[in-house]
Parts: structure tokens; C-alpha cells; sequence
């Protein structure tokens, strides 16, 4: 079985990532993982309103932002795609992935990754990843979150997440996660990061299921600061609502 190969610099590149839109809300989002730490503080870019960019493998993160500038000016995927792989005289080291505003998606992944390298595209989707133990890892991702319409755009990348884990993930395993959601607002809606961890995938799940139900208030505090309460009242209110009590 191979193992991870070495980047120019030494770094081990094996990562998996699903990113979308959502259609219906607007929603941006990324979930990731890596074996190196700290995956959610170079691979994942987004804006809202406007679009998604997630650069892996051995990772240049000046192309994130180099991407969300092109697709601000109106730039599709596609051309955006075009933009970047001009820009860059190392892209066959590099996978990368754009959603737009309408959710046209593209990837790209670079002749030097290596195997299993490979991306998933439909609309306002994409399931990539390199150095993994087979494609079922980035199958698994993609049909997970199809098999999931409906649900919140964080409930559906969560779980992609962990089915390309379960799937196989990638060689040498994971050893940080992200998850990254915007809305509609300049702030995240879902911003949790699991930096170095055994099992960074189980940790991120344990983290976002106890953030899940306090999203709304994170979310609205900032122009209703007393109306909310503390967060625990809050939660507890909505839970009981919710459970038919008084």
C-alpha cells in the first residue's frame, strides 16, 4: 500500500474535503480533514454571497483568497479556475475547488497528486481529496450529502465528513477537521476546528453537536444583545417549545 508522499518542502499532502451551496438558504460551506494539524487555517476559504474556494494537497492558501477576489468581480468558477492555474507555475501540485454565487462548481486536481486523487462535481457540490486509500472516500462524501437534501448545510457536510472517514479517509489517517458555513452575514455562521487531535473527525462531531442548537443564537445575538439572555436559558427555552412544554 502506498504511503503519503512528500510535498517540495516535506510536507505530507492527503486531505478530503466536501464543499457546497446551498440553494435554498444561500449558504457556503467547507468540512475537511488532514493528517498534518491546523487543516481549517489554510484550505478553506469562503465568502458569502459569493462563493467557495478550498486549495489542498501541497497547499498554497494565497490562492483562497486569490479566488474569492476573482469571484467578487463577477468571475464564474470556471474562469476563476483559469485565473488561479495561470497564476500558479506549481499547480500540478495543487487540488483545488470553486463554487460561484449560482453554484456553478469546478476542481482541478494537479498531475502530482497522488493516488487516489480525485474530485466529485455537480451543481453547488464538490467531493475531492488526494493521497486516499480509494475513490469510496470521496464517493462516500458525495453521495452521503445528496442523501441528505433537506437538512441544514452543516448537518449534511458533517456527515459527508465522516462518511469519507469510514469510507477510508486517506493514508496515513486524520489528525485535524473543519467545518465552515457562512450565511448571509460577514461572520460564520459555524466555525469549529479540531487542530490536532487522534480523531479529529469524532472530535468535530462531538463540538458541533453541542453547538448545533445554540447556532440561531450565535447568529442573531449581535442585534438583539438583550433580548437573548444567556445562551444555556436560551437553549433550554427553545428545547422545551420544541418538546411541547410550558
Amino acid at each position: 500500500m502506498l504511503g503519503p508522499r512528500l510535498g517540495p518542502l516535506g510536507e505530507e499532502f492527503s486531505t478530503f474535503a466536501i464543499s457546497a451551496r446551498c440553494p435554498e438558504t444561500g449558504k457556503f460551506g467547507v468540512a475537511i480533514s488532514t493528517r498534518p494539524i491546523g487543516v481549517g487555517s489554510r484550505c478553506p476559504f469562503v465568502r458569502p454571497g459569493v462563493g467557495v474556494v478550498v486549495t489542498m494537497a501541497v497547499t498554497d492558501p494565497r490562492l483562497g483568497p486569490l479566488g474569492i477576489r476573482l469571484l467578487d468581480l463577477g468571475f464564474s468558477a470556471s474562469k476563476t479556475m483559469a485565473e488561479i492555474a495561470a497564476s500558479d507555475p506549481h499547480i500540478d501540485y495543487r487540488q483545488i475547488s470553486v463554487i460561484d454565487r449560482d453554484g456553478n462548481a469546478v476542481a482541478r486536481t494537479g498531475g502530482e497528486n497522488h493516488d487516489w486523487s480525485g474530485h466529485f462535481c455537480e451543481p453547488g457540490m464538490v467531493a475531492m481529496g488526494n493521497g486516499l486509500i480509494s475513490e469510496r472516500t470521496a464517493s462516500a462524501m458525495a453521495n452521503t450529502f445528496r442523501a441528505m437534501k433537506g437538512d441544514d448545510l452543516e448537518a449534511r457536510l458533517m456527515s459527508a465528513l465522516e462518511a469519507g472517514r469510514d469510507a477510508g479517509g486517506q493514508h496515513g489517517g486524520q489528525h485535524s477537521a473543519a467545518l465552515m458555513v457562512y450565511r448571509q452575514h460577514e461572520y460564520p455562521l459555524v466555525d469549529l476546528r479540531v487542530d490536532e487531535h487522534v480523531e479529529p473527525i469524532g472530535e468535530l462531531r462531538r463540538v458541533f453537536d453541542l453547538y448545533r442548537p445554540q447556532i440561531e443564537y450565535y447568529e442573531t445575538r449581535p442585534w438583539q444583545p438583550a433580548a437573548l439572555g444567556v445562551v444555556e436559558d436560551w437553549v433550554e427555552a427553545r428545547a422545551c417549545v420544541k418538546g411541547g412544554k410550558s
